[in-house]
C-alpha cells in the first residue's frame, strides 16, 4: 500500500469516537484560538484589500465570514478566514516543524459548516484529522522543505484543507485519494514574503485550494495516486530529503495536536524568548528604557535566519525582528497587537533602544532559549537567560490564558458580550448540533 493510500484509507475510515479525549480537548484549545485570531484580523488592512478585491468575483454568497458583515460564496471566505487569522501572526505553531496548522484547515472547515448542514463532532473530528495530516507532511519533508524557503504552513497546510472538508463531504478512499493528489499539484508559498500581507496569503489559499481540492474530487476529477510519495511527487519535488514513514507511522495513535503551541506574543515564534527575557528584566529591575545603552542578544542561528530582519519601518516587519522585540519588551514592559503597528516601529524610544540592539547566533542557545545581556548608561550590566519561553510545552498557556487572548482579539471585531457568547460556544464545539449557527454568532450585528 501506499503511503497516500494508506493515509486516506484512514482518514476516511476514522471516527470521532477514535480520538482521545486529551486530543480532542486540544482541539478545542486550537479552535479556540484560531477563531480568536481571525476575529482580531477581520478589521486588518490586509483583509480589507482582499475582501475589496476579491469580492466582486464571489459566487453566490452564502457563507458568514468570520469577523465581518459581508458574505461571499464558501471559497472565498476560506481565503478570507485564512489570511485574517494569520496576519497578526498570533495563531498557534508546532516548534517541530513551525507550522501554524490551525489557520488553514479551520478556514476552510469555518467556511463549508456556515452553509452547510455540519455537527460540531463532526466539525472538531475533520480539524483534528487536516490538523493531522498537515503536521504529518510537514514532519516528513521538515527541515529541507523549509530550510529553501518553503512556507510549510501554505505547502502543507493545503493537504490538512483538503482532507478535513473531504472528511466532511464523505469522500471514499479513491475521492481521497485525489483530494491529496490534487492539494499536492497546488502546494504553494514562500518564506521570502515573510514581513510582508503576502505571508497571510498562504494559509488563505491553501485553505481555498484545499477547498475546492476536495470539491473536484467528490465530482470525479482524477489526480496522480501518489501525491505525496511519487517519484514527482511532492516530496521528491519540493524536499531534498524527506521521510514519508513520518506521514504514517502511529496513525490514530500519536497526534501532533499533543505538542502544538499558543503564542502569548503576535509575531514569529522564534523571537518569544527575546521578549519574554526582557520583559521580565524590564519587570524585575524596574528599568527605565531611557537607562539603556546597549542590548545584546545570544540566541539559536535559526531565529536569525526567520527574524534578522533590521531596519524596519513596518509593523509586518515589526514581527520577524527579535531585535524589535526585544526592544519593546525592555520599553514598554509588554508584546501585545499594539507594539507590531507601524507607528510603534517608527516610535522614537522603541527605535532607539532596537537599533542598539545587536543579535549574534549560537548553536549552543536552543531554539526556545535566549541570553540577553543589557548594559546601561552607568555601566551597569544586566543579564537573563531563559531555557523555555511562555508558550512552549514547558510553559504552556491555560485554557485561562486563551480565553483572555480571545476576548482582547475578540473586541476588534464584535461587541464584548457577543465576544464572550461566542467564545463559550468555540470552548463546547462538539456539542453543537448545527455549526453554522455557532458561526453566525462571529458575525459583526
Amino acid at each position: 500500500m501506499t503511503i497516500t493510500q494508506e493515509l486516506a484509507e484512514y482518514l476516511v475510515e476514522s471516527r470521532p469516537a477514535d480520538i482521545p479525549e486529551d486530543v480532542r480537548q486540544e482541539g478545542r484549545r486550537a479552535l479556540v484560538n484560531i477563531v480568536g485570531c481571525a476575529l482580531g484580523g477581520a478589521p486588518e488592512e490586509a483583509t480589507d484589500i482582499a475582501m475589496r478585491t476579491f469580492a466582486p468575483f464571489s459566487g453566490h454568497a452564502n457563507a458568514f465570514v468570520v469577523g465581518r458583515r459581508e458574505r461571499l460564496d464558501p471559497l472565498h471566505a476560506a481565503l478570507i478566514n485564512g489570511i485574517s487569522s494569520h496576519v497578526h501572526d498570533y495563531d498557534d505553531t508546532l516548534p517541530k516543524n513551525y507550522i501554524h496548522a490551525s489557520s488553514p484547515v479551520a478556514s476552510a472547515l469555518l467556511a463549508y459548516a456556515a452553509c452547510n448542514e455540519v455537527s460540531g463532532e463532526d466539525f472538531l473530528h475533520a480539524f483534528i484529522l487536516g490538523f493531522e495530516t498537515t503536521s504529518r507532511v510537514g514532519n516528513a519533508t521538515y527541515p529541507a522543505h523549509y530550510d529553501v524557503g518553503w512556507h510549510s504552513t501554505g505547502s502543507c497546510g493545503v493537504f490538512g484543507a483538503a482532507v478535513a472538508i473531504g472528511k466532511l463531504l464523505g469522500l471514499d478512499v479513491r475521492q481521497m485519494v485525489w483530494t491529496i493528489g490534487l492539494a499536492a499539484t497546488q502546494a504553494a508559498g514562500i518564506r521570502e514574503m515573510f514581513g510582508s500581507m503576502a505571508k497571510a496569503l498562504h494559509p488563505g489559499r491553501a485553505a481555498q485550494s484545499g477547498y475546492e481540492a476536495a470539491l473536484l474530487a467528490r465530482n470525479g476529477f482524477t489526480s496522480g495516486v501518489e501525491g505525496l510519495e511519487g517519484p514527482r511527487g511532492f516530496a521528491a519535488v519540493l524536499a531534498a530529503r524527506s521521510d514519508l514513514s513520518r506521514v504514517t507511522d502511529g496513525l490514530g495513535e500519536d497526534f501532533d495536536l499533543r505538542v502544538n503551541t499558543y503564542k502569548p506574543f503576535p509575531c514569529g515564534i522564534v523571537n518569544h524568548p527575546s521578549i519574554d527575557a526582557c520583559i521580565q528584566l524590564k519587570e524585575e529591575n524596574g528599568l527605565d528604557s531611557e537607562a539603556i545603552k546597549a542590548v545584546r542578544l545570544t540566541v539559536a542561528p535559526l531565529v536569525i535566519d526567520l527574524c534578522g530582519k533590521q531596519g524596519i519601518s513596518t509593523g509586518l516587519q515589526g514581527k520577524f525582528s527579535v531585535v524589535h522585540g526585544a526592544a519593546v519588551g525592555l520599553v514598554r514592559g509588554r508584546a501585545g497587537l499594539d507594539e507590531y503597528t507601524d507607528e510603534t516601529v517608527n516610535d522614537p524610544e522603541v527605535k532607539r533602544v532596537r537599533e542598539a540592539t545587536t543579535r549574534t547566533g549560537d548553536a549552543s542557545i536552543s531554539e526556545d532559549g535566549v541570553h540577553v545581556e543589557v548594559e546601561l548608561k552607568d555601566g551597569k550590566i544586566l543579564t537573563k537567560a531563559l531555557q523555555h519561553s511562555l508558550g512552549n510545552l514547558e510553559r504552556p498557556m491555560s485554557d485561562e490564558q486563551l480565553s483572555a487572548k480571545f476576548r482582547n482579539q475578540g473586541v476588534r471585531a464584535l461587541p464584548a458580550d457577543q465576544v464572550e457568547q461566542l467564545l463559550q460556544a468555540c470552548w463546547r464545539v462538539d456539542t453543537h448540533q448545527r455549526m453554522a449557527d455557532v458561526i453566525a454568532q462571529s458575525v459583526p450585528k
